[in-house]
């Protein structure tokens, strides 16, 4: 599973915390793989105006992971507030690159003064927006279309989120999981940095309430962990489908949207790693890897594995055992 790609916008003059603390959020959001380790719902980089590194308002330094010519498709934008967003040759730069990727992207934010960002492209004319009440009248002022709100910490309009603070990105980032990923994911990442929680009717949740109304998203984030545990298990679509409590095409269809693959690419690239791994388990035999990872005989597991790894499991175990012991001969010598 590769994690949703979300980019935070780059700049000289950008406030260090809106992008450091959004980005630490969705970090730390993840999904659990049923064997002690933890999958990344996300993946997280930033979007430079050149391949030069910028200098934030508190002096600290980064380096752009891609600029406007390099970045790939994308699942989110992120557009940080920061005084050098103010200056109108980057916020024109900014407003004319998010206008080419509007149509690509599934949705697209802004932090505080990130507004001045993603107004320009009149892609938020005749919306409901909020920002940093310091710049509010301005914001109306420039940009007489919008419906500005600054008392309202956080607000959706379609695929567009503005909020007014760095409390409300926690809470935009924390949001934009809920809806990827399901309430208890989103509570788990607050508990993972220390966002303070309190109980209600006996149990925990967040300090504000999320803003926005998710889909009930929860359901996949328990359906992986069981699948990894059950790898040898009839895993078809209408069997997963049925475990979800969904239609067979709407589950593949919301499966896609959220985990990133369909549901059989996902089953097959985790009976595969399992099987990589059991491999190297000694005194085991193909039929009983096969079998423990779901595949119905030996033939049609080689073939998969052929097919995913360029190799035959045989083959690929000698050159994984020959590496080892290479690697611990040169150890030794060492």
């Amino acid at each position: 599973m590769l994690g949703k790609r979300i980019e935070f916008l780059g700049f000289d003059g950008v406030t260090a915390a809106y992008l450091v603390a959004p980005g630490d959020i969705f970090a730390a959001a993840t999904l659990d793989s049923g064997y002690g380790n933890r999958i990344p719902c996300y993946q997280t980089y930033t979007i430079g105006l050149t391949s030069d590194m910028f200098r934030a308002e508190s002096g600290m330094i980064f380096r752009p992971d891609e600029t406007f010519q390099t970045v790939p498709e994308l699942d989110t934008i992120i557009v940080p507030g920061g005084k050098g967003l103010r200056q109108s040759q980057t916020s024109n730069e900014i407003s004319d690159w998010l206008l080419t990727r509007a149509n690509r992207t599934r949705r697209i934010a802004a932090i505080s003064t990130g507004i001045y960002g993603l107004a320009p492209t009149g892609l938020l004319d005749g919306r409901e927006v909020t920002t940093h009440w310091r710049f509010s009248s301005d914001v109306a002022r420039r940009f007489p279309k919008l419906r500005v709100d600054h008392k309202r910490a956080l607000v959706k309009d379609g695929p567009f989120y503005t909020s007014n603070s760095l409390s409300a990105a926690i809470d935009l980032s924390l949001t934009l999981i809920e809806e990827d990923y399901g309430r208890h994911v989103a509570l788990a990442a607050a508990q993972e940095l220390g966002i303070p929680l309190i109980h209600r009717n006996g149990q925990e949740t967040l300090s504000r309430p999320l803003i926005f109304d998710s889909q009930p998203t929860d359901r996949f984030a328990e359906l992986v962990p069981w699948i990894m545990r059950n790898l040898n298990e009839d895993l078809s679509v209408n069997n997963l489908a049925r475990r979800a409590c969904m239609s067979p095409s709407h589950f593949s269809r919301a499966f896609k949207s959220i985990i990133g693959s369909t549901p059989a690419e996902f089953v097959e690239t985790l009976r595969m790693n399992e099987a990589k791994r059991r491999l190297s388990v000694p005194k085991r035999t193909l039929d009983t890897i096969a079998a423990s990872v779901g595949f119905s005989d030996a033939q049609t597991f080689r073939r998969a594995f052929e097919r995913r790894f360029g190799a035959k499991p045989r083959s690929y175990l000698k050159n994984f055992n020959a590496s080892s012991m290479r690697a611990s001969s040169d150890r030794e010598a060492a």
